[in-house]
């Protein structure tokens, strides 16, 4: 009986080890699922076309070596190849994001719900960050150069800032085929409909005056 139990409990622990090595999607059930894009239909992720209709086309995406535009306040631009972008990632648990940097641009404080990222640089001087959950709410930072990786943990805020007087490339590899996005600023201050500023204030503990132009501000730029 002793041995059974242990035997159970064995079983239980790497069956929950093995779950946790998976992608954050579902694991595919055939060798690929490219998307069709019907808007009257919503699943949890996309429906799949017949595989005899598919072609290397939906699987492919030109021009990642392109810069991006960086003219904008924040100085920084990101180029994310999901779903939405490569219809044969359907399934395949794993998406691609080039972020282009002018000098001193930042890629400002945000999070991908569902997925971790892992970061190489390719130009500039990056300075990341992430932050960890209640209570510890402790900061990892790092300084990276050409060739330096960092990983960011899935659903945790982080940012990266170009320190450099030059213009600075990444890219990320994050292992959903939808990571989501959830810019902190733009979701807290330019939600539609807004925030009561009155929840906001005492938030934040600043005076309403503040917090009703922070809405304003950011209700024209989301």
């Amino acid at each position: 009986m002793k041995i059974g139990v242990y035997t159970l409990a064995t079983i239980a622990i790497l069956v929950l080890a093995s779950s946790l090595t998976y992608a954050s999607d579902p694991s595919p059930l055939q060798d690929f699922c490219v998307t069709i894009n019907d808007p009257a239909l919503f699943v949890n992720g996309k429906f799949c076309r017949d595989p005899m209709l598919a072609t290397a086309n939906d699987f492919f995406f030109p021009g990642l070596n392109i810069p991006r535009s960086t003219a904008n306040p924040l100085g920084s631009n990101v180029t994310l190849l999901n779903v939405d972008k490569i219809a044969g990632l359907n399934t395949l648990g794993i998406s691609l994001a080039r972020i282009d940097f002018a000098p001193y641009g930042l890629n400002p404080p945000h999070t991908h719900p569902r997925a971790t990222e892992i970061l190489v640089v390719m130009e500039g001087i990056i300075y990341v960050g992430f932050v960890s959950s209640n209570p510890a709410n402790r900061l990892f930072t790092k300084i990276l150069y050409p060739g330096d990786v960092f990983v960011f943990p899935e659903g945790l805020i982080q940012f990266q800032f170009n320190v450099a007087n030059t213009t600075g490339v990444t890219f990320s590899g994050l292992n959903s085929q939808n990571p989501g996005l959830i810019v902190i600023a733009n979701n807290v201050f330019g939600s539609t409909p807004p925030i009561s500023p009155d929840v906001l204030t005492k938030a934040f503990k600043l005076d309403k005056n503040v917090i009703e132009f922070l809405q304003k501000e950011f209700s024209m730029t989301t």
